[in-house]
């Protein structure tokens, strides 16, 4: 089928936007030149691709199908023109998809190190879970992204590289000075307050996949998206939090790791990355550091 690449670059603005108007603005084009670029798509796949209502525009099921597909194009195409643009230029730029902990407890040295030796490249970093870097990667929005693994969303298009190896750690302050010393169960941590992080990230579903594996149901007293007030929480006696043991590196005052009777398992950071698209040699330069 030989369709105008055009028409499907029109279809991604109204798709990404939900909008003929804002699509027309982002295309620098009329409003009617979109709708009958639609319709011709439309007619050409012999397929309904949006809803169209007075107040708003919605994709249909086959419009999402779509999308799925040609977003990820148009984003192959954009870091071409941009690594085309480093070419000309002593520039460059490197696009991270990281979480909030890994940025802030392991990137940081590293992106200090970037700058110094690369000072006109232009780092973006974009902090999602580990879980929806995996669709950052696949969607090409990203160069390079750095996760926690084990991560069932990882799949066989990404090149991944370990790169540390750590264990999590129950912490809580002197509230709890009564645990000092004594190594708890799985079983007796249930009678704990357990502070956690939410269950869309990789380290939640690792613990909850850790007590089912001894049959044991975990309800936690609070859920988060943030480590870092997790640790706060622990801080002040809200209860126990599981956190990664390096997110201690930097202020563990107040706090006492909580022992346990069964040894829990290390877990790695990986990078992961698409060997199969060629890498500006800023994204080379950094994936070398590791």
């Amino acid at each position: 089928m030989d369709i105008n690449y055009e028409l499907y670059k029109v279809f991604y603005y109204v798709a990404s936007s939900l909008s003929f108007s804002e699509a027309s603005k982002q295309l620098y084009i009329s409003q009617s030149a979109v709708s009958q670029s639609i319709k011709a798509l439309e007619k050409k796949l012999d397929q309904v691709l949006f809803i169209r209502s007075t107040k708003k525009v919605q994709l249909t099921p086959e419009g999402e199908i779509l999308l799925r597909h040609v977003e990820p194009a148009m984003n192959l195409i954009k870091r071409g023109e941009n690594q085309l643009l480093e070419s000309a230029s002593t520039g460059g730029q490197i696009r991270i998809g990281a979480s909030d902990t890994i940025c802030r407890y392991f990137l940081v040295p590293y992106l200090e190190r970037f700058h110094r030796s690369f000072p006109s490249s232009h780092i973006k970093v974009t902090n999602q879970t580990s879980i929806k870097c995996v669709d950052l990667l696949e969607n090409g929005q990203v160069d390079l992204i750095f996760i926690n693994y084990p991560n069932n969303y990882i799949n066989q298009l990404s090149t991944v590289k370990k790169i540390k190896t750590f264990r999590d750690v129950f912490v809580a302050n002197d509230s709890f000075s009564h645990l000092k010393g004594k190594k708890l169960s799985y079983q007796e941590l249930l009678d704990q307050p357990i502070l956690m992080l939410d269950r869309k990230s990789t380290t939640s579903e690792f613990l909850h996949s850790l007590f089912q594996q001894h049959q044991l149901d975990l309800v936690p007293e609070i859920e988060l998206s943030s480590n870092d007030l997790l640790i706060d929480l622990a801080k002040i006696g809200l209860g126990i939090a599981f956190i990664p043991d390096y997110c201690l590196s930097r202020d563990p005052e107040g706090l006492f790791i909580v022992e346990t009777k069964e040894e829990l398992p290390k877990r790695q950071l990986l990078i992961a990355y698409n060997d199969r698209i060629p890498m500006s040699r800023s994204v080379q330069a950094f994936l070398d550091y590791f």
